[in-house]
């Protein structure tokens, strides 16, 4: 609300204009399953608000958009970043990329929100950070085509994932995917907050940026992805049913993570992503 300067309290404001509580405004979650049902609660409820129900930014503290989503998949959708990353740890990029989005399951217990500090692995000496955003599916669907796909898209928001780079580097030899080199507590951050759709527009136009203790250590633009959602929502819901809440991620833009740098982390560092639309994503790494 005002430009992002107010935060409304939902269930209040409806309680204040309809008494009672709203079942489809318990959660985020429950909003993005109503849909455009929730949405037109809301914005009744904004027309109609009273400033015993709207807080200041600074007044409330922000949680992950969906803090456990049902399912989490993030892609490798940026060949800058895929080539950069390979020729960083001396391989080829492998030519399965090119023919397919390809995505890992990151562990949907281990998200976070803006300004939570994420704890240092204990076996991690390359802590890295990656700048990406992502979307939530907002319908459900099945063998979904690629040309309706962007229907499916609920909103947008930012996604860190944190990676322990050392530990990575000798689990992927097993050609299983990353495990304990991105699932650790809070490795999974994610806000400031969730960017429904019609208010993004063109999700392929968005400038991004990383800064680490306010030095700017890399940017991109999403218009760069090789891969867009709608490529990866088809893929994955070839015979699989995808559900309201889920998360896809866009993978790592060009120059977004300091394994392309050759630098990284180290306790104390503040890392702030920041994704033109939907805002600043500012997270601490403490040992």
């Amino acid at each position: 609300m005002e430009g992002g300067r107010k935060v409304l309290d939902l269930q209040a404001a409806f309680g204040r204009t309809y008494h009672g509580s709203s079942p489809l405004l318990e959660t985020m979650l429950d909003i993005v399953t109503a849909g455009d049902e929730a949405l037109d609660t809301i914005g009744q409820l904004i027309e109609a608000s009273h400033p015993s129900v709207c807080f200041s930014k600074e007044e409330a503290r922000f949680l992950a958009p969906v803090p456990v989503p049902p399912q989490m998949r993030d892609f490798l959708c940026f060949e800058k970043h895929l080539v950069q990353a390979f020729k960083a740890i001396g391989r080829t990029p492998p030519q399965a990329w090119y023919e397919r989005p390809i995505f890992y399951h990151p562990s949907r217990f281990s998200v976070c929100g803006t300004e939570t500090d994420v704890p240092w692995p204990g076996y991690c000496e390359k802590l890295d950070f990656e700048l990406e955003f992502g979307c939530y599916i907002g319908k459900p669907g099945k063998d979904i085509p690629k040309e309706r796909a962007r229907e499916h898209i609920f909103g947008y928001t930012i996604f860190n994932d944190f990676s322990a780079r050392d530990e990575q580097s000798k689990e992927m030899a097993g050609q299983l995917g990353p495990g304990k080199g991105k699932d650790f507590d809070n490795g999974n951050a994610m806000g400031p907050c969730l960017v429904t759709a019609d208010e993004i527009g063109d999700p392929y136009r968005l400038e991004m940026k990383v800064r680490v203790n306010g030095e700017e250590w890399g940017r991109g633009n999403s218009r760069d992805m090789h891969w867009k959602f709608e490529d990866c929502i088809a893929h994955a819901s070839r015979s699989e049913t995808l559900h309201p809440g889920e998360f896809f991620g866009s993978g790592t833009v060009g120059n977004g993570c300091g394994l392309e740098q050759g630098k990284f982390l180290k306790s104390g560092d503040v890392v702030e992503l920041e994704v033109e639309g939907i805002g600043i994503l500012r997270n601490r790494v403490v040992k």
